[in-house]
C-alpha cells in the first residue's frame, strides 16, 4: 500500500507533467534560442583561440577573424537576451494558467471548500508563484544542460578527441554529485512550503480576526505563536539553501578538475596545434555554463515539487459534471424528498430524511434552532454540497443532474453578512450583473430602498465604500445585498438569516423589501426572526435535520 507521502509525490509529478505538455510551445522557444546561443559561443571560442595563437606567434588569423568573432559575440548576446525574455514569458504564461485554474476551482468549491481563507490565498498566490521558476527556468535549463554540453563535447572532439573524452567524463560525474548533494532536498523544500503556508495562512486569518484577539487579550500569545512559525520557516529555508550551496560547490570542483586535466594534456603534447589546445581550454567555461545554470535553477525544481504537491489535490480533482440549462425557466418548483446530508461521519447528519415542496411563486421560511439544517438546504440548492441520499427536484427534474454552476445561475442569494467590495455602491450592486444598464441598477436600488439612504450622501450611488462595507451600517449593507438580488432577477431566491443583527425598525424595512423581492418568485428563507416567520410566508420547522410537522402559513 502506497504511503500518503508517495501519493502526494505522484500527484505532484502528474500535475507538473500535465502542465509541461500544455506549455510545451512556450518552453521550447527558449531552448531553441539557447542552442543557437551555444552555437554562436562555439564559433566565437574557435575564432578567439586562433587569434590568441596568432598573438603567440602562430600565423593563421587576422582582422577578418577578429571582426567575425565580434559579430558572433554580439549575436550570442542578442540570443541570450531573447532567451531570457522567452523564459520570462513562459513563466508568466504558467502563472496565468495555474492561477486562473486554482481560482476557478476555489470559486467552484465556494463555502464548501475545506481550506481556510489564509490557506486558499497561499495556494493561489505563493504556491503558483513557486511554479513560475519551474516552467520559466528549470525546464529550459534542464534541456539545455543536456543539449549544450553535447554540442561542446562534439566540438572539442573534432579538435582533440581526448579533451572531448575528459569533458564527457566530467559531464557524467556531475549528475552523481547532484544526486549525492540532493538527497532529501525535495522533502526539505516541501516542508519549507508547508511552513510558509501555515505562516501566511495563520497571519491572514489572525489579521482578519484582530478585533477579536484584542477583545480577549490574546494579541501577545498570537504574536508569540507567529514568531515560532516564522522561526520554523527560517530553519527550513536555510536547509534548502544549504543544498543549493553544496551542489554549486560540487560543480566548481568538477570544473576546476576538468580545466586542470585538459591544460596538463595539452601542455604535455609536443608539436601540437596551439589553436586546438587553446580552443579546448576555452571550451571548459562554455561546457560548464549550462550546467552552472542548471545548478542555479535546481532549487526551482525543489520548490516546484513542494508547491505542486499542495496544488495537485485542488487542480487534479475531477471537475463536477452535469447538464447545462437550455434556457432560464420563468418559474420553478422545488421538491426535497428524503434528503440526507452528512458533513462529518463522527457527527449526526445535517439533514436526515428532509422532505418538503415549494410551489412556483411561493415563499417558504425554514425555522428551527441553530444546527437544525436550515443553511444546509440552501447550500444544496446552490450546488456547494451534494446529498448522499434522497432526491432534489426542480420543476420535477433531478436538480443534481445539472452542473453546480447552473444551479447557482438559477438563484439569487443573500446571506446574513453580505460582503461589499471597496468600490462605489453602484458598482457593488452591479456586481450581481455586470452587463446591467445604469437604469436597471437604479431600479434595483430603488426596489431595495437603497436610494432612501444614498439620497443623503454627497455622491449618491457613486459613494465609495470600504472593503467589507466599511462606512455603511448593517442594515444599509443588507439593502445593497438585496439590490443585487433584485438586479439578478432569477426565478429562485435563497435567503440565509437576511434580518440577523438588525434593530426592529431596520428589520421591518428590510422585510418589506424582502416581500417585494419574493413576490412572483420561488423563495426559501432560513431565519430565526419571529417577524420574518410571521410576515414572509409558509413556515416549516426543522429539528435534527427533519421536518417537525407540516408547514404552516404565516399569521401576518
Amino acid at each position: 500500500m502506497a504511503s500518503p507521502s508517495a501519493g502526494r509525490q505522484d500527484a505532484a509529478r502528474a500535475l507538473l507533467r500535465r502542465e509541461s505538455r500544455a506549455l510545451r510551445g512556450r518552453v521550447l522557444l527558449p531552448v531553441l534560442l539557447g542552442v543557437a546561443a551555444t552555437a554562436c559561443a562555439l564559433g566565437t571560442t574557435w575564432l578567439t583561440a586562433r587569434l590568441l595563437a596568432a598573438l603567440l606567434g602562430n600565423p593563421g588569423a587576422g582582422w577578418p577573424e577578429l571582426a567575425a568573432a565580434a559579430a558572433l559575440a554580439l549575436l550570442g548576446a542578442a540570443l541570450g537576451l531573447a532567451q531570457e525574455r522567452a523564459q520570462l514569458a513562459a513563466g508568466e504564461a504558467a502563472r496565468t494558467r495555474l492561477r486562473d485554474a486554482a481560482f476557478a476551482r476555489l470559486l467552484a468549491a465556494g463555502p464548501a471548500a475545506p481550506r481556510g481563507v489564509g490557506e486558499a490565498a497561499s495556494l493561489a498566490v505563493d504556491r503558483v508563484e513557486a511554479l513560475d521558476g519551474y516552467f520559466g527556468r528549470w525546464l529550459p535549463t534542464a534541456m539545455l544542460a543536456l543539449l549544450s554540453p553535447l554540442m561542446v563535447i562534439a566540438a572539442a572532439s573534432t579538435a582533440d578527441p581526448r579533451s572531448g573524452l575528459l569533458l564527457l567524463i566530467a559531464g557524467l560525474l556531475y549528475p552523481v554529485a547532484m544526486a549525492a548533494t540532493g538527497i532529501g532536498a525535495a522533502q526539505a523544500s516541501r516542508r519549507q512550503f508547508e511552513s510558509l503556508e501555515r505562516l501566511s495562512g495563520r497571519f491572514l486569518d489572525r489579521m482578519r480576526g484582530l478585533p477579536t484577539l484584542v477583545l480577549f487579550n490574546r494579541q501577545e500569545a498570537e504574536a508569540e505563536a507567529l514568531g515560532k512559525a516564522a522561526d520554523e520557516l527560517r530553519q527550513r529555508t536555510m536547509k534548502v539553501l544549504r543544498v543549493a550551496f553544496l551542489s554549486g560547490t560540487a560543480l566548481e570542483l568538477l570544473s576546476a578538475l576538468a580545466l586542470a586535466c585538459i591544460a596538463w594534456r595539452h601542455g604535455a603534447l609536443e608539436g601540437g596545434d596551439p589553436a586546438a589546445g587553446l580552443f579546448c581550454l576555452l571550451l571548459v567555461p562554455t561546457f560548464f555554463a549550462p550546467l552552472r545554470s542548471f545548478a542555479a535553477a535546481y532549487h526551482e525544481r525543489l520548490s516546484a515539487a513542494g508547491a505542486a504537491a499542495a496544488l495537485a489535490p485542488l487542480l487534479l480533482a475531477e471537475e463536477p459534471g452535469g447538464l447545462l440549462l437550455e434556457e432560464m425557466p420563468p418559474r420553478v418548483v422545488v421538491t426535497f424528498t428524503d434528503v440526507r446530508l452528512t458533513y462529518d461521519p463522527a457527527r449526526p447528519p445535517a439533514l436526515d430524511g428532509l422532505s418538503f415542496r415549494v410551489n412556483a411563486g411561493e415563499t417558504l421560511v425554514l425555522a428551527g434552532p441553530s444546527g437544525a439544517g436550515k443553511s444546509s438546504v440552501l447550500r444544496l440548492l446552490l450546488g456547494f454540497n451534494r446529498p448522499e441520499a434522497g432526491r432534489i427536484a426542480i420543476n420535477g427534474q433531478d436538480a443534481l443532474a445539472l452542473k453546480p454552476a447552473e444551479l447557482r445561475r438559477l438563484s439569487s442569494y443573500v446571506g446574513q453578512k453580505p460582503h461589499l467590495f471597496r468600490a462605489s455602491i453602484r458598482d457593488n450592486i452591479r456586481f450581481a450583473r455586470p452587463d446591467a444598464s445604469p437604469e436597471q441598477v437604479e431600479a434595483a436600488a430603488a426596489a431595495a430602498r437603497v436610494l432612501d439612504f444614498t439620497a443623503g450622501l454627497s455622491q449618491g450611488l457613486d459613494t465609495l465604500v470600504g472593503e467589507g462595507g466599511w462606512g455603511l451600517s448593517g442594515g444599509q449593507a443588507q439593502r445593497v445585498a438585496l439590490a443585487r438580488a433584485f438586479l439578478r432577477d432569477t426565478p429562485l431566491v435563497l435567503l440565509d438569516e437576511p434580518t440577523a443583527h438588525l434593530d426592529p425598525g431596520t428589520e421591518s424595512e428590510v422585510i418589506e423589501s424582502l416581500q417585494r423581492l419574493c413576490m412572483g418568485r420561488t423563495a426559501i428563507i432560513a431565519s430565526h426572526s419571529a417577524a420574518a416567520r410571521a410576515r414572509l410566508g409558509r413556515v416549516l420547522e426543522i429539528t435534527g435535520g427533519r421536518a417537525a410537522g407540516s408547514a404552516r402559513l404565516a399569521q401576518g
